[in-house]
């Protein structure tokens, strides 16, 4: 880090900020503290949900900008305060630096590393507006030319550290894996494999992922899920007959408010569940240091289990005698599975446009079971927010599990997964942000 020989500062300044070594983390104040500014670690993460509506990259690389941003958050608030093993940048910030600034440094630099088409429209005025407000707060009652000199001092100090922080990042991840090449992979023609599906019949979509880097985890195996139901099984038998009439387009079963949630929960599921963290902490109140824990937790277990789950669809597709075929696929032909309890319906097509990769594992449940899991093991499943989709009237809720059950019920009801995958999904998830929060970021004083 470039800022190692900046650790001591003079002794006029500390004179000037009256602290003394080993005081707390300078902030500009606390929750408490009805004069202090909003807390610019949710203000940030409200932004990051702004970039990602906006851009509207693929569910299934979404989780991974996210975690990047918050993984540098993350580590330019805990490098001034020092409470946490660090993630990535185990360095030390400038005695004195401010730490808003440097978390508006951190997110703002990761955002427009990796939205760069974003800068000029909404990051750059963001930005110099998060800036100035630490200006003028630090500035209050205290115009002299002295506190003046002092503020802009420490201003300066946390963004170069938080700037600092996000480029060791960004550049971690710069060849992580994600940005290459791999061979296509379209399945194979075996009965219960994933081939192709309509109306695009495209190869493996975002491939890459399943070839990317981890943030905690050792490796993408590590949380593998177990092979998928055979074909003969009673409970693939289920699983037919459930999609069947609840997934499919016309002359289903689903009500009408089921019909409305598939087409809410086909959105980002990084989307939703920053939306539901972000509320959350802003209702609480959160510090800094805890919103910054948070959110950190929240996006690198979603990353984590994504790619966990990409994995898992690369390897079980490639084995012919894995039954990973979507439905639009298994239901039309269903004479041809050995299974006496499935009936086929040629022409049989689901509500919604199935995606281009293996049905088993899946990947909204997967992160739908992480981020509720995260949630739960920082507040009550009692909760109430506000979701949205594009295109879609908004959702409130009034429980993380709620909110979850519906995310999940939406891919049976959009006739893209059969229910066991999405049982054994959300597992997968669930145990990888259990994983990730006991073991990340650990609090330093043992607690």
């Amino acid at each position: 880090m470039r800022h190692a020989a900046l650790r001591t500062t003079a002794a006029g300044l500390f004179a000037v900020m009256a602290l003394a070594p080993g005081a707390p983390v300078q902030t500009l104040g606390s929750a408490e503290d009805s004069t202090a500014p909003s807390n610019l670690v949710i203000e940030w993460n409200q932004i990051l949900i702004d970039t990602l509506i906006a851009a509207a990259p693929p569910n299934a690389a979404s989780p991974r900008l996210g975690a990047i941003v918050q993984a540098a958050v993350f580590d330019a608030y805990n490098g001034i305060d020092q409470r946490y093993t660090p993630l990535f940048a185990a360095g030390r910030a400038p005695e004195g630096a401010l730490a808003e600034a440097a978390v508006v440094a951190a997110a703002y630099t990761t955002l427009v590393g990796l939205f760069p088409s974003r800068q000029a429209a909404a990051l750059d005025p963001a930005y110099a507006a998060s800036l100035e407000a630490l200006r003028d707060h630090c500035l209050t009652g205290h115009r002299s030319h002295e506190r003046l000199h002092v503020c802009e001092k420490r201003i300066q100090d946390g963004v170069e550290w938080g700037t600092d922080v996000a480029h060791t990042i960004l550049d971690l991840r710069a060849n992580d894996g994600f940005s290459a090449s791999y061979p296509v992979f379209a399945g194979g023609p075996a009965i219960g494999q994933w081939r192709p599906t309509p109306p695009a019949f495209g190869s493996m979509s975002n491939p890459s992922l399943a070839f990317t880097d981890m943030f905690v985890l050792a490796s993408s195996t590590q949380f593998q899920p177990e092979r998928p139901r055979t074909l003969t099984s009673t409970v693939f038998a289920d699983d037919i007959h459930a999609v069947k009439a609840l997934g499919r387009q016309t002359g289903s079963t689903r009500t009408d408010d089921q019909t409305a949630l598939a087409r809410f929960w086909e959105a980002s599921a990084s989307v939703h569940w920053n939306q539901a963290a972000n509320q959350m902490a802003r209702d609480r109140r959160l510090s800094l240091g805890r919103s910054a824990r948070l959110f950190a937790t929240l996006n690198i277990a979603m990353a984590d289990t994504i790619q966990t789950i990409w994995t898992a669809k690369r390897f079980y597709g490639s084995v012919a005698t894995e039954v990973t075929w979507r439905p639009v696929s298994a239901i039309p032909l269903a004479e041809a599975d050995g299974n006496p309890d499935t009936v086929p319906e040629p022409g049989w097509l689901p509500l919604m446009t199935t995606p281009s990769h293996p049905e088993y594992p899946a990947g909204h449940p997967s992160l739908n079971g992480a981020a509720a899991t995260v949630l739960l093991r920082h507040f009550t499943d009692r909760q109430t927010f506000t979701l949205t989709s594009v295109g879609q009237p908004s959702r409130t809720y009034t429980s993380i599990s709620l909110a979850r059950a519906d995310g999940n019920q939406a891919r049976v009801w959009g006739g893209m997964h059969y229910p066991s995958t999405v049982a054994i999904s959300d597992a997968t998830g669930a145990a990888i942000a259990e994983f990730v929060d006991r073991h990340a970021m650990r609090r330093l004083d043992g607690r």
